[in-house]
């Protein structure tokens, strides 16, 4: 979680706290005050010589014995409660400290990787110039690679979702994308393959049967794995695939898809690979993102596809999405793509004329 969100723990579970000691102060206070009705009443008893006055007297007494043991005993629970709410305070504050300092390591990837794709975008610009500068009506090759051409069906969606401890919402993720599919003007031209507990045989099993155009993963990875599911009923720790293990399954089909989009923290490490030699489209994130984050984009960038949007303007609308909402996770979504295709000329979705 980021540190912004442990801030707001910390402080709530410090008022927590505070207000339990205070609690357990003013019940020791009753207690001592009970207690000292009570030596009042018995001292008052021993001096009446009247046996109705000491009769009343001691029943009051222990009344009042009665009141401050209880009271005792309401403040033995809030000085329990108060030292459980500062034992996570101490914990939460630990955690504050890591994530801030994670965070700031963050901001100094997210810097470094920004110049690189700046780099990236500049020298594909400088490619595209030369090509310009070079292409004569005579030419008789053709240097832009050209996509097959789409065919008279839908756009197939392979959605994958592991969350093998169960600390991401991939229901939820996996519901807004079907939301918004279904709210878009060619939402009869997509076609969604949902596998919420995605094991690799689910990987596997989408890319050969379902032959997708789109792979989209949402769970746990970073710049060199991938975490999937296993067979199994309980919480685990999952199975890790290596990236270059994710790709080759990717791969292991006659019609590769056009798009690997991986919905999981620092997975924009993997996308120079992928668009390398598998897919001529990639989107991965540059760092850790908030689980609503990732899902705002996802439901906005398939809106937008399922609208007719290119893949560019895909991209451009969910991150636009999350600026818009005030998140802080607009500039991690990262969009790669092959040499020689264009993301702002590939529609995923094209109705018939």
């Amino acid at each position: 979680m980021s540190a912004s969100t442990y801030r707001g723990q910390l402080e709530r579970k410090r008022k927590q706290r505070i207000d339990a000691e205070k609690k357990a102060g003013e019940y020791r206070g009753k207690e001592s005050k009970k207690r000292a009705e009570s030596a009042a009443a018995r001292a008052a008893a021993s001096k009446s010589k009247s046996s109705s006055t000491i009769q009343s007297k001691l029943r009051e007494a222990e009344r009042k014995e009665s009141e401050a043991a209880a009271a005792g005993k309401e403040a033995s629970r809030w000085q329990s409660r108060a030292a459980g709410y500062a034992k996570e305070e101490m914990a939460l504050a630990d955690k504050l400290a890591r994530a801030e300092a994670s965070e700031s390591n963050a901001a100094e990837r997210r810097r470094k990787l920004d110049q690189q794709r700046a780099d990236r975008q500049a020298a594909a610009q400088r490619a595209v110039l030369e090509r310009r500068l070079s292409a004569t009506e005579s030419a008789v090759s053709q240097v832009i690679r050209e996509l097959p051409a789409p065919k008279p069906e839908k756009l197939r969606v392979l959605m994958l979702g592991a969350s093998s401890e169960g600390d991401l919402r991939v229901g939820r993720e996996q519901k807004r994308i079907r939301a918004a599919v279904e709210s878009a003007l060619h939402r009869d031209l997509v076609e969604l393959d949902v596998r919420p507990a995605a094991t690799t045989a689910d990987l596997l099993d989408g890319i050969t049967k379902f032959r997708p155009h789109v792979v989209h993963f949402s769970g746990h990875s970073n710049e060199d794995l991938i975490v999937f599911e296993d067979e199994t009923d309980t919480p685990h720790e999952g199975v890790i695939v290596s990236a270059r293990a994710f790709a080759a399954a990717i791969n292991a089909t006659d019609d590769p898809p056009l798009l690997v989009l991986l919905n999981s923290c620092r997975s924009a490490g993997q996308l120079d690979a992928l668009v390398a030699d598998i897919v001529p489209f990639a989107i991965g994130m540059a760092d850790e993102i908030e689980d609503g984050d990732a899902i705002s984009y996802a439901a906005q960038f398939y809106a937008a596809v399922a609208n007719g949007q290119s893949i560019n303007s895909a991209h451009l609308s969910g991150q636009a999405a999350l600026q818009l909402a005030g998140l802080d996770g607009a500039d991690l979504p990262t969009l790669a793509w092959a040499e020689g295709v264009d993301p702002s000329a590939t529609l995923l979705v094209r109705p018939a004329e």
